[in-house]
């Protein structure tokens, strides 16, 4: 039996009783890589000999009250690890061997005595939601290799669904951490916009991104953000509270609460099999003692154009700084500085990439602001009021997380509007800078997983959670695992 397949609270406790040993855990955790990373392609890059040497010094400290003590954890590439490749899997970075510091997040699991097993794929510069636009090769789903794994944490979600890695940290700029969560089979955290730090995390849309983690479980998930959530003086836009203990609120009670569900989430475009599933989980819910009406979004239809417009015009400014001189992949034989300009950033980024940075740039442009990034900010604050219309009179927000299940490898990539317009159910919760997560409710008729998604209050990740944790205790769709690693 696989240690991999275990919560963190019961490798907690065999750590504890002396059962393992930490370098028992990170010996598992490889040897799971090299069985079934071949097919998987989870990993840019290993930190095999630094991990088992920490494995090493935590089996000699004694003391293991550290919340995560000795847990392997992946990283997704385009957050920053001291002494560690960082890619964002894009040629441009190939060479970007030692960032020289930890972001924030990579600091707080290292302080909690978490182990960095090794960089996750992804795809390039978190653009994208198939995990193809890598420069490291394509990721495919653990459930059926035929299949995308989500994007851009594909390699996030993978790599828990295959028993690689106990949890991994993704980022969530659209619902990168959501959707592959759901196409994956795993459980998916976006955070309130503002309660992670994002300090030494390569930006692609600062006021959308977020950080967070997948994993196994809604209550390995709540342990994790326990972790890496809290005020950081590094991140401006980190709010300095008091981090709550997520794990209190996992009760299995949902008695009273009052559940909305938005008709644009379960109308026209959503895949039958899926509006079935989260149909019978609000069933679930009913029996738990929760109640929930239908309500509207109005606005929700303007989300993707809004999105995009924004969330382009923002990568087009955050990856200005990457023009082949002060880091990076530099052109070689170029005449003079803007011929070196130039051919550093087309031999640099991807085809995505170069789409959305022409885009933003002219979203951006005198004669055009008004018209693009201005009208997608207006939209994107009526996005904001609805939401908080309802949570007026409701505690969450419950629906499908995608309109449809996975898409099997090269289905989109080469159909980028049909690509974003699956992030419909997704992206306006970035634009509302709300927490959401994707929890498994359901399998499709091809044995492929579907995602319940629920949002919540600014800063009610409690509630989500505890919202998340009872569906899923009263279900078995957890308890199922892929066919690539997942053998219990």
């Amino acid at each position: 039996m696989s240690l991999l397949n275990h919560s963190i609270r019961e490798l907690e406790e065999k750590l504890h009783n002396n059962e393992i040993t930490v370098e028992d855990l990170v010996q598992a955790s490889y040897d799971q890589i090299e069985a079934v990373d071949g097919e998987v392609n989870a990993f840019i890059t290993l930190n095999k000999e630094r991990a088992l040497e920490k494995a090493r010094e935590l089996d000699k400290s004694g003391d293991k009250s550290a919340a995560l003590f000795g847990i392997p954890a992946g990283i997704k590439d385009n957050i920053m690890t001291d002494k560690l490749r960082t890619t964002c899997a894009s040629q441009f970075l190939r060479n970007f061997n030692d960032p020289l510091y930890d972001a924030t997040v990579v600091s707080k699991l290292d302080e909690a005595k978490a182990v960095n097993i090794g960089k996750l794929n992804m795809d390039e510069f978190a653009m994208g939601s198939t995990s193809e636009n890598s420069t490291y090769g394509k990721i495919t789903n653990p459930w059926n290799k035929d299949y995308v794994p989500g994007g851009s944490s594909g390699g996030s979600a993978a790599a828990v669904s295959a028993g690689e890695v106990v949890f991994s940290l993704g980022t969530d700029t659209g619902g990168s951490i959501r959707q592959p969560a759901a196409f994956c089979g795993v459980v998916g955290m976006k955070p309130t916009y503002g309660l992670v730090s994002r300090y030494g995390v390569v930006a692609f849309a600062s006021s959308l991104d977020q950080v967070g983690a997948l994993t196994n479980s809604v209550e390995d998930n709540a342990r994790v953000l326990e972790v890496i959530a809290g005020g950081d003086p590094m991140d401006a836009t980190c709010v300095k509270q008091e981090v709550p203990t997520y794990t209190e609120a996992l009760t299995k009670d949902v008695k009273g609460l009052k559940i909305a569900v938005p008709k644009e989430y379960i109308g026209e475009g959503v895949d039958p099999e899926i509006k079935e599933s989260v149909m019978e989980a609000l069933k679930v819910y009913e029996s738990l003692g929760a109640t929930w009406e239908e309500v509207s979004l109005p606005h929700s239809q303007y989300a993707v154009a809004a999105y995009y417009l924004i969330s382009s015009s923002e990568a087009s400014a955050n990856l200005a700084r990457f023009d082949g001189v002060r880091y990076g992949v530099r052109s070689e034989n170029t005449t003079d500085m803007a011929d070196m300009y130039t051919k550093s950033r087309s031999e640099g980024f991807g085809e995505e990439v170069k789409n959305r940075i022409m885009l933003g740039t002219f979203a951006l442009s005198s004669g055009y602001y008004d018209a693009y990034y201005k009208k997608a900010q207006q939209a994107r604050t009526l996005i904001k009021n609805d939401f908080d219309k309802i949570f007026e009179d409701y505690d969450v927000i419950v629906g499908p997380t995608t309109p449809t299940t996975a898409y099997k490898v090269g289905e989109v990539i080469d159909e980028p509007m049909t690509m974003y317009a699956n992030d419909i159910l997704t992206v306006p919760v970035n634009l509302a800078g709300t927490p959401a997560i994707s929890v498994p409710c359901g399998f499709s008729s091809e044995g492929l997983p579907i995602g319940l998604q629920v949002i919540g209050k600014h800063f009610d990740e409690s509630t989500v959670y505890r919202t998340a944790h009872a569906f899923e205790q009263a279900t078995e769709h957890h308890k199922k695992r892929p066919t690539v690693g997942g053998a219990k």
